[in-house]
């Protein structure tokens, strides 16, 4: 093994910005609950396990698709083809779109249904469930741009240039916190998390607007056509769902299994409404 070997000092110049960049998503949770300890003794937990339930979509969809771009896109960017590397990049964030748009209306109107089927149990009470709901419904809205932000960030490492993407998360890191300790007081646990995705919504305005010069475009009115698409296919997702969890759960009870039911019903109802929208929006 040589040290001295230029390339190994290649990869090891490349991956320290990478493990900054990829890691920095726990530093806004961080963020988020030293600004959450001012709002109450409470809030932080809360936050936590909201954001628990934040990446669930998160990792069962935006992961699986960046990994499975991101050679790809390093190809494209290694033959200098930045046609291929600009489409397949705005492909994939609309793909992301096309998942988690929906997942973000899902854990917006369902946010209390959700944390009470999962959390509340045992000592975690009704007053538990309200600010767990508050802190998953603001999430909700970073979700999409969560997504986009983990495609672009790649597209950055394929192009080798992992320090401008670093530096941008860390600005979208000082929003963050910013944000949060003007946004606390009057808004509560929804002013902290709402600063997330504040922060996390002008990270991808200026990833996107970055990339635009090397890529030659990022494809936005495209992207930006079939993201308020989704958004609008949604809308009967949303009420959809909400109103069979609603009609099942005040007939069908409290007890865990009751919930899981209705909560899966309107799950499922959902989905296929959301389905049925996107399809007849071509």
């Amino acid at each position: 093994f040589d040290w001295r070997n230029k390339n190994v000092h290649r990869v090891l110049v490349l991956m320290l910005p990478v493990a900054i960049g990829l890691g920095l998503i726990n530093f806004d949770v961080a963020v988020n609950n030293l600004v959450g300890s001012l709002v109450s003794d409470e809030a932080p937990a809360a936050i936590d396990k909201a954001f628990r339930i934040f990446m669930l979509p998160q990792g069962i969809f935006s992961v699986a698709i960046a990994t499975v771009l991101f050679p790809t896109l390093s190809r494209f960017a290694s033959r200098q083809d930045f046609d291929g590397l600009r489409h397949t990049m705005a492909n994939g964030v609309r793909q992301m779109f096309m998942v988690l748009v929906p997942s973000a209306a899902i854990t917006a109107v369902l946010a209390t249904p959700i944390v009470t089927l999962v959390f509340q149990h045992g000592k975690f009470d009704a007053a538990d469930t309200e600010l767990v709901a508050t802190a998953l419904f603001w999430f909700s809205f970073s979700l999409p741009f969560q997504g986009s932000n983990l495609l672009y960030t790649r597209t950055f490492f394929s192009l080798q240039r992992p320090w401008l993407t670093t530096v941008l998360a860390f600005c979208s890191l000082s929003v963050n916190l910013i944000a949060s300790l003007l946004l606390y007081k009057p808004f509560g646990i929804a002013g902290v998390v709402g600063a997330t995705a504040i922060a996390t919504l002008g990270m991808t305005v200026a990833q996107a607007m970055v990339l635009r010069k090397p890529l030659g475009g990022v494809e936005g009115t495209e992207t930006i056509v079939a993201f308020f698409k989704m958004v609008l296919a949604s809308v009967p997702l949303a009420l959809v769902s909400y109103g069979i969890w609603f009609g099942l759960d005040s007939v069908l009870g409290d007890a865990i299994i009751a919930q899981a039911v209705s909560l899966g019903i309107a799950l499922a109802a959902g989905g296929a409404t959301y389905a049925a929208a996107v399809y007849a929006l071509r």
